[in-house]
């Protein structure tokens, strides 16, 4: 297994900042670095419009920051897309949806423990994209087919790319959506929605995992064939320490959790400090370890992060760059609590 654990570093991509260069080096200040997304700079890195690149049926407005879908696009692009299937550029990030991507992929990175890329997911982005009559793409059962297989190749390009510069690299499938996946959403059943899932990662190369900051069910998430889960356990610590069992079944298929601790929102982050965030994490550990998920075990296959993504705070990007530096505190204080190498 090429995820490493022991309580380093990491965070999801998405940042506030404006300076480019500023975001890259907040990013490369953890462990385990990965390439920012900054919506700030430029509509295109949107985590949805990113993942829209190339995508047949997309409408762009740009002016008015709205992302749609015409399905009558979609037959008229459907076979340039096909016709392209086989070129490892027409699914990788161009510079116009990035302006960082490439820059990270000119580092040499290859001391690091670990890197990450990141892509959002198939369900978020059919959810999220609706046709001409303003209708989520996922439930197409004509478009979502060929949605699930376009979005492995594009992480498969990505991570391929990764590896090239540092072979422990790995893949986040960004999926937000998976909270709302079995509330009443009409014609997606959760059958469906397991053999979708079950079938779009077997088709994505190792490492892979998935990132949300909501609350979905996670004995379905934890069921998936995932390498990494990465999740806000600030916000739901609570519940998750609920699903001991799946929680041992996947450290012991070798998974990797990231505990999203540090808030990156102005008002939560000043109303903690780390010992009341170290004394959280603590209590679930201590929880799980009482019912049966040995605490030395999860700690070799834990990560720390902030616990989410934050665009608009007050400071801007100041509050998100000091949760950056409380992750790093957070991970020396309790590597050195729990004597992890």
């Amino acid at each position: 297994m090429s995820i490493p654990g022991n309580l380093l570093t990491t965070a999801m991509a998405v940042m506030p900042h404006t300076d480019v260069n500023a975001a890259l080096d907040i990013a490369l200040s953890l462990d385990i670095p990965f390439w920012p997304q900054l919506p700030h700079v430029s509509y295109y890195e949107d985590m949805y419009v990113q993942a829209s690149e190339n995508f047949p049926g997309i409408v762009l407005d740009l002016d008015n920051q709205a992302l749609g879908f015409s399905l009558d696009k979609f037959m008229l692009e459907l076979e340039e897309a096909l016709a392209n299937y086989e070129n490892p550029d027409y699914f990788d990030i161009s510079d116009r949806y990035s302006v960082v991507y490439r820059k990270f992929m000119e580092m040499d990175l290859s001391d690091r423990p670990a890197i990450h890329g990141q892509l959002e997911g198939p369900i978020s982005f059919g959810l999220n994209v609706k046709d001409q009559d303003d209708r989520p793409i996922l439930f197409d059962d004509t478009v979502r087919p060929f949605m699930l297989e376009f979005m492995a190749k594009r992480v498969n390009v990505q991570l391929a790319r990764l590896k090239a510069i540092n072979p422990n690299a790995f893949m986040f499938v960004d999926e937000p959506g998976l909270q709302f996946l079995f509330s009443a959403l009409s014609g997606y059943s959760d059958t469906v929605a397991k053999a979708d899932m079950d079938q779009f990662f077997a088709d994505i190369d190792r490492p892979r995992g998935v990132h949300l900051c909501g609350n979905p069910d996670w004995d379905f998430l934890l069921g998936l064939d995932l390498d990494v889960l990465s999740l806000d356990i600030y916000t739901n610590g609570e519940v998750f320490q609920n699903y001991a069992r799946s929680i041992r079944r996947f450290l012991d298929r070798g998974g990797v959790l990231v505990w999203g601790l540090v808030p990156t929102n102005f008002e939560p982050f000043n109303e903690e400090d780390q010992a009341s965030l170290e004394t959280r994490l603590i209590e679930i550990w201590d929880t799980l370890d009482r019912q049966g998920v040995d605490r030395d075990w999860l700690l070799s296959r834990s990560l720390l992060s902030p616990a989410t993504c934050c665009l608009v705070n007050p400071d801007g990007e100041k509050t998100v760059d000091r949760a950056f530096g409380m992750v790093r505190s957070l991970s020396d204080r309790l590597r050195q609590r729990f004597d992890l190498a």
